[in-house]
């Protein structure tokens, strides 16, 4: 139990204060009742009043209490089933990308394709972003918030090399931490030189998560993303790649260098296939929600901080009634 507004918490200073008078109270009754009761003013019942005449007060007093709690705006945490997927748009984001065989540049259409799919997902589907150029970033957690994917999304711009690789791994490294597992990958082994060797598999089996790769399928650096495609089968996690491009590609002026840049459709169909996933065009986007048909939504706990409020609320009244009737009833007036 925590509370949003936990300064308010000394208000509760004030039911100490309550009590004090209570028996205050109580004790001057008693001085009363000792020094008239000898000439018969006092009845026997007031002299010996029970512990019943204390219990509408003291219930008085904990509505007190539970309202000013109330006041502090109480939370509580709560776990919660939810059926969930988790979807993580991975991005190339490397020079070939500014190729503008598809208008006006691939990596608009790609953005564009991303956010077509990203509109039509249920918001029980989360949604992480990796970019990747001769490397890979988690830029975004997974999320249902969609304005944050969107953000995302259009922040993303053409860098250097490509490894499909790297990028796949930091997309698989990002399922397995989302689902509460450690990482298998740091910033340390990500671009090691043996980094062709994929590391090993984590313990867990992620079928509820797949992979959305957009990519010219360029790729000229290590790992092997075929070999990297082997290791995300073995997660159960699949692969749906997006083509970035023509196969008659398009002329790039690169650091003085004029290259062509086309379409490998192969290694893009190599990975996906490995994985049980498919491969699109992005000039397809109407395709790109048969994705979600795949997906196999899994009951996961969740844990949310979610306010009582207005249980605190809905108690302290409900405790003033019977304090109240209770008084009624047995002494014909409120406490």
């Amino acid at each position: 139990m925590s509370f949003i507004w936990s300064s308010l918490l000394f208000l509760l200073l004030i039911v100490p204060v309550l009590l004090w008078f209570y028996f205050r109270a109580q004790r001057r009754r008693r001085e009363l009742a000792a020094q008239y009761g000898s000439l018969g003013v006092v009845s026997a019942a007031a002299k010996k009043p029970g512990i019943r005449r204390h219990i509408p007060a003291l219930l008085f007093l904990f509505a007190i209490t539970i309202l000013i709690a109330s006041v502090a705006r109480p939370q509580a945490t709560v776990s919660l089933p939810k059926l969930e997927g988790t979807v993580i748009l991975t991005f190339d984001v490397s020079g070939s990308m500014a190729a503008n065989d598809l208008k006006p540049t691939r990596m608009e259409a790609a953005k564009a394709a991303a956010r077509e799919f990203v509109q039509k997902q249920p918001s029980n589907i989360l949604i992480g972003v990796v970019a990747f150029s001769d490397g890979g970033l988690t830029v975004q957690v997974p999320t249902n918030e969609r304005d944050k994917t969107f953000n995302t999304i259009d922040r993303l711009e053409p860098r250097r090399g490509t490894s499909l690789g790297n990028g796949i791994l930091v997309a698989l490294n990002t399922i397995v931490v989302g689902a509460g597992d450690p990482p298998f990958l740091t910033t340390n082994n990500l671009t090691a030189p043996d980094s062709s060797t994929p590391p090993t598999p984590p313990q867990g089996w992620y079928p509820s998560a797949v992979i959305v790769l957009l990519s010219d399928g360029e790729n000229n650096e290590s790992p092997d993303p075929v070999a990297v495609s082997d290791f995300a089968a073995d997660l159960g996690v699949r692969i749906y790649t997006i083509g970035i491009g023509s196969p008659e590609g398009a002329l790039l002026d690169i650091e003085g260098f004029r290259i062509v840049s086309r379409l490998d459709e192969a290694i893009l169909k190599a990975v996906s296939q490995n994985t049980g996933g498919q491969y699109y065009k992005a000039a397809n986007e109407e395709d790109l929600v048969r994705i979600y048909s795949d997906l196999k939504p899994k009951l996961a706990i969740r844990s949310e901080d979610i306010e009582v409020t207005s249980l605190f609320a809905g108690a302290g009244i409900l405790l003033f009634l019977v304090s109240g009737a209770l008084s009624l009833l047995w002494f014909g007036r409120v406490p």
